[in-house]
C-alpha cells in the first residue's frame, strides 16, 4: 500500500464514513430492514456502506422488481433524513475541509441532496460547492459513474483526481473511475485503497507553485 505523497489536481469525496461517521444511523435503519426480510444484519451492514439503498436491496431481493426497490427506498431516505442523532464528523474532518477550501473538490456520495444536506449540517461540516449526489447518476458505486461525473465536474481527469473513500463499493469505484484512493477509517483498509489514513488529522495538504496542483501527505 503507497504511504508516500500523493499529487493531485482535484479532489473526489465520499460522505458517509469519509467525512461524516453516521454509522449509528446507518446501523438502525438497515438492522431492522435486514430483521423485517429475515436476513443477517452483519452481511446487510457489509453490503450496504457506500451503495444506494435501491442497490442494497437489490442485491438480497434481486427477484424483485426495480421500481418495489425504488419505492421503499424512499421511505428509508426519509426516515435516514430525519434521524441525526449520533451523526458526528470524522475526526479532522473540519480541519480538512477548511485546508482544501480553496482547492478543487466535490462531493461524492450515494445520498441524496436532501441526506446529504442533513448529515453535513448535524456534522457542521460546510457542503462543498461541487457535488454529486444520488440523484445525479443512474448507476450506484460500486460502478464508477458519480466518480467520472465529479471529475468532470471539476475539469479535471479521473486520474488525476484523488478519491477519499471508506467502503468496498467505493473503493472500487474510484479504482474503476480510474483514480487513486485513499481509504479513510478501519474499514477501508481491507479493501485494497491506493493509500490508508486512520482518519483525517492524518491528512495534510501543500500547495504546489505552478499548475494549482497540490500534494497530499499522509500519516
Amino acid at each position: 500500500m503507497q504511504t508516500a505523497p500523493l499529487t493531485a489536481h482535484g479532489l473526489l469525496l465520499d460522505m458517509d464514513g469519509t467525512l461524516v461517521d453516521s454509522d449509528a444511523v446507518v446501523a438502525r435503519i438497515w438492522r431492522e430492514w435486514a430483521a423485517r426480510y429475515g436476513f443477517d444484519q452483519d452481511e446487510v451492514l457489509r453490503v450496504a456502506h457506500g451503495r444506494q439503498g435501491h442497490a442494497t436491496m437489490a442485491h438480497f431481493l434481486p427477484d424483485r422488481p426495480l421500481e418495489r426497490h425504488l419505492a421503499e427506498n424512499r421511505k428509508l431516505l426519509a426516515r435516514e433524513t430525519a434521524d441525526t442523532e449520533g451523526v458526528v464528523p470524522v475526526p479532522g474532518a473540519a480541519a480538512f475541509l477548511a485546508a482544501i477550501a480553496p482547492l478543487p473538490h466535490a462531493l461524492v456520495t450515494s445520498a441524496d441532496l436532501a441526506l446529504a444536506t442533513a448529515r453535513m449540517s448535524a456534522a457542521d461540516l460546510p457542503m462543498p460547492r461541487a457535488r454529486v449526489t444520488a440523484e445525479s447518476v443512474s448507476a450506484s458505486k460500486p460502478d464508477p459513474e458519480g466518480f467520472l461525473k465529479g471529475a468532470a465536474e471539476l475539469g479535471h481527469d479521473p486520474a488525476d483526481c484523488v478519491v477519499f473513500e471508506d467502503s468496498r463499493a467505493g473503493i472500487e469505484a474510484a479504482r474503476a473511475a480510474g483514480s487513486p484512493v485513499v481509504g479513510v477509517g478501519p474499514r477501508a483498509a481491507e479493501f485494497g485503497p491506493t493509500a490508508h489514513v486512520p482518519d483525517l488529522r492524518a491528512v495534510r495538504v501543500e500547495r504546489l507553485p505552478g499548475d494549482g496542483g497540490f500534494r497530499l501527505h499522509l500519516g
